[in-house]
């Protein structure tokens, strides 16, 4: 058996209020990006900021999540990467690489204090391990 590890830690801003559906089977799927600069010098002895942004999807989060994963707010998300592929409405495949949270942490606000302010998504949360069941009638991917 070959060892692996696929893990990813990432403290970000959000870019956008957290959007949730439903699958035909109705698993809830949570998805928001997340902005992560990195900074460092440039040639000229300036510095320089570079944004990657990430696509998260979360696995029947809480009400809690719904309510404070909002645009501009700060959070730790761990996880795990995926790719996957679709095909768009004009028939082109697109690919996408995302993460899937396993925990979420807010780091700013009152959110970050209250109840301890970690929340795990269990592992029975993470949803399934191959392609996600997706209704048919939608445009998008979730």
């Amino acid at each position: 058996m070959a060892l692996s590890l696929n893990k990813i830690m990432l403290i970000g801003n959000l870019g956008n209020d957290a959007e949730t559906r439903f699958t035909t089977s109705n698993l809830s799927v949570t998805s928001f990006s997340l902005a992560t600069t990195n900074s460092y010098k440039g040639k000229d002895g300036n510095w320089v900021n570079e944004t990657t942004w990430h696509n998260v999807i979360s696995f029947n989060l809480s009400d809690y999540f719904k309510d404070a994963l909002k645009k501009g707010k700060k959070f730790y998300v761990e996880g795990r990467l995926t790719k996957r592929d679709y095909t768009d409405k004009e028939g082109i495949k697109r690919y996408m690489t995302e993460v899937i949270s396993e925990r979420i942490i807010p780091l700013e606000g009152k959110e970050s204090f209250e109840n301890g302010g970690s929340r795990d998504v269990s592992a029975s949360q993470n949803g399934p391990e191959t392609d996600l069941p997706v209704d048919e009638n939608d445009d998008l991917p979730f």
